[in-house]
């Protein structure tokens, strides 16, 4: 009797998997860590043969004591737009993948639009996000560039393609595919046909051959057959893990939005069964593939959320332990006029500065490290905002905010959330939204679940709401400061 899903998420830092049984519990959960590198300023990389290993090892450890065929179905969520090209025949890699945050593809970019003025908003139009180095497309096409024969070998179809998820459907199964939300994430897919754009991807110079087939995300996508790990296992469930946390939110209807902070930050705001014009410096994107539909979503990235805290710690060598910043950031009442813009890598939504660089601005004499601290806490809050007042401009009336990710577990960046955007937000009660989206997705389609909104129900079940409770005055006050200083990282 099928009584399992397997939940794989391959995020930014880490490899997790997780074995959830019928009624939706986590069985037992496994994590490998993987190495980023900076090899140049505005370059972020990981070993994509290295992540695969550790996805074996994860897969292994969750599946140990259950018989294979016990388990429903394997599903998986990932790390959005970072890029891997890798040979058919072995399936290694070719070079490092390309991570998100990497903004080597500035030329390609900018000579796609010096060549023709008219193509940007073409792009935009078609695919839902505004012409930039952050997808995959320009990413792809700097590394069919930089490695020798690598566009010859893309053409003669002896290398392949693609986002992380394919790249591990492809070591996984053998088939080269993706789902609907990880294609509307690398600006070569047409929102309306769902399927790659042959102008578009002709702009960027990347040969279709390459590209993996397109599938809803519910579908069947192959059976494991890699050494490793047992045969015939179904993979059956495909998100990037955005839409994967928007997903086990239940958020179905318009108007319904999440809200991810991880090493980033992504919001996203439904706004139906067909996709819309985005607003200035927004994107529209796939939210799923399901039962026959397709939500789309406006979605606004945030580039430095949970890494501008790692920063502090990592670089600065202000805080030992993510743990400590809560609570050193409350032992100050304010910042007392300091402001962080972490544009470590430029500014995200709905900016889209990849010029920018970080700033640290309004320091005293009196400043000191918890003022810093709790500046860096601001950011990602003042963020959130500026991308939540773009989304008002697309006419979309906001019913509801939820809130995931490992940084929900800080209090008071949950209560500075709901004061600067004025609304309440409710967290779930676990942080893994994204495994549990995907696994749900994977335990509907096979019928293990019954109802997707039971079941988030479960899941949301003890989690806190936080209400607004800042001054308008003052709201605005903090709000102005920080436009400011954004400003003057975009001068």
């Amino acid at each position: 009797m099928n009584r399992y899903i397997i939940a794989l998420d391959q995020s930014t830092s880490a490899s997790k998997a997780m074995l959830l049984n019928k009624h939706g519990q986590v069985v037992v959960k496994a994590v490998r860590l993987h190495t980023q590198s900076h090899p140049a300023p505005g370059r972020v990389e990981h070993n994509a043969q290295e992540i695969w290993e550790n996805v074996v090892a994860v897969l292994t450890e969750v599946i140990a004591g259950v018989n294979p065929t016990e388990v429903s179905a394997l599903a998986l969520c990932n790390q959005r737009e970072t890029t891997v090209v890798w040979e058919r025949a072995s399936g290694r890699p070719i070079a490092p993948a390309i991570v998100w945050q990497d903004t080597r593809g500035g030329e390609i970019v900018a000579d796609i639009g010096l060549r023709n003025p008219s193509i940007a908003p073409m792009i935009q139009e078609r695919t839902g996000l505004q012409l930039s180095v952050y997808y995959t497309a320009a990413k792809a096409a700097s590394i069919l560039r930089d490695i020798p024969d690598a566009l010859s070998r893309a053409c003669a179809g002896e290398i392949y393609v693609g986002t992380m998820d394919s790249y591990l459907l492809f070591r996984l199964t053998g088939a080269h595919r993706t789902d609907v939300t990880n294609a509307s994430r690398t600006q070569l897919m047409n929102l309306r046909t769902l399927s790659w754009d042959p102008e578009i991807c002709a702009a960027f110079g990347i040969p279709m051959g390459c590209l993996p087939q397109i599938y809803p995300s519910d579908s069947h996508f192959g059976e494991t057959v890699c050494d490793g790990l047992p045969y015939g296992l179904h993979v059956i469930g495909v998100m990037g893990d955005s839409q994967a946390a928007f997903f086990a939110h239940g958020c179905t209807s318009l108007g319904m939005a999440k809200a991810t902070f991880g090493t980033g930050s992504s919001v996203m705001l439904h706004v139906g069964n067909e996709p819309i014009s985005a607003p200035q410096g927004l994107s529209v994107s796939v939210g799923y593939g399901f039962g026959g539909k397709t939500a789309y979503v406006l979605e606004g990235n945030i580039i430095s959320s949970g890494d501008t805290l790692c920063w502090l710690r990592d670089e600065l060598a202000m805080i030992h332990d993510i743990r400590e910043i809560e609570s050193l950031a409350a032992s100050v009442p304010t910042t007392q006029g300091v402001y962080l813009v972490p544009a470590f890598s430029g500014l995200g939504a709905p900016h889209y500065a990849e010029n920018a660089r970080a700033l640290i601005c309004g320091m005293t004499r009196g400043t000191n490290r918890a003022h810093v601290v709790r500046a860096a806490l601001e950011s990602i809050v003042y963020q959130e905002r500026d991308v939540l007042d773009a989304m008002r401009a697309s006419g979309t009336q906001l019913t509801s905010l939820r809130a995931d990710g490992g940084l929900t577990c800080n209090a008071l960046l949950m209560q500075l959330l709901a004061d600067v955007m004025d609304c309440p937000v409710q967290c779930a009660a676990i942080s893994e939204m994204s495994m549990i989206g995907v696994g749900l997705m994977a335990g509907l389609t096979v019928g293990l679940y019954q109802d997707l909104h039971t079941m988030v129900g479960k899941y949301m079940h003890g989690s806190k709401v936080y209400q607004p409770s800042m001054d308008a005055v003052k709201r605005e006050e903090m709000l102005n400061g920080w436009r400011e200083a954004v400003a003057r990282v975009k001068m």
